[in-house]
């Protein structure tokens, strides 16, 4: 009988509105791609199941309204988050600086247990179009500044790297959940204190 348990992963998804997110969980998920935009209400999510080290895990990934008027739903999606994957788009300057503002508010939202080490992957969308604005190498200054967040660039529309950037996403949510799983498994200790003596009994009745 086998002792294998199925782990499921919740991935959330952040970034401003218009850099691709929807659209990489789609092409992801379900291989597919649509140039009709159409902007996510609340929130929505899906489900793969992938291998990791020979493991078999269900990923669950939360795409998230990037308007500010829907970040108020934060707290509610982002507890409980292995993983959160910050998007943008090579082409908008404005994209690229807000990733500092998702991350430090996803960890305002999710108060994980080890916010320094909590597990980000960074991807850089539509490198398929030509009017790039970001470089490389200005996108990985800032992911090594921010305790060497893993970076990929790709392209939702031509399925370029995309199922890389997720492997390393499932992974290094896994690993999240390893150290969780871990913790919990030491509780605090508990210190007992000695019995208290028959006269210290009596001394004390009735506090």
């Amino acid at each position: 009988m086998s002792n294998r348990k199925k782990v499921l992963l919740k991935v959330i998804v952040l970034g401003d509105s218009g850099v691709g997110k929807t659209c990489l969980m789609n092409q992801f998920v379900s291989k597919k791609f649509t140039n009709q935009y159409k902007a996510t209400i609340g929130a929505d999510f899906q489900t793969k199941e992938v291998m990791v080290d020979n493991k078999l895990i269900t990923l669950q990934i939360w795409d998230t309204a990037g308007q500010e008027r829907f970040q108020s739903l934060g707290v509610g999606f982002y507890r409980g988050a292995d993983c959160c994957v910050l998007v943008y788009d090579v082409t908008s300057p404005t994209t690229f600086k807000s990733l500092e503002s998702w991350r430090d508010e996803f960890l305002i939202q999710s108060s994980p247990k080890d916010p320094e080490n909590f597990p980000f992957v960074v991807i850089g969308n539509k490198i398929d179009l030509e009017n790039r604005s970001i470089t490389t190498k200005r996108a990985q200054s800032w992911c090594q500044s921010k305790n060497n967040i893993p970076y990929f660039e790709v392209s939702a529309k031509e399925a370029l790297h995309v199922d890389e950037a997720f492997a390393t996403v499932a992974r290094n949510a896994q690993a999240q959940e390893n150290e969780v799983e871990l913790y919990n498994e030491f509780p605090d200790q508990i210190k007992l204190s000695p019995l208290p003596t028959s006269s210290s009994r009596q001394d004390n009745c009735g506090c």
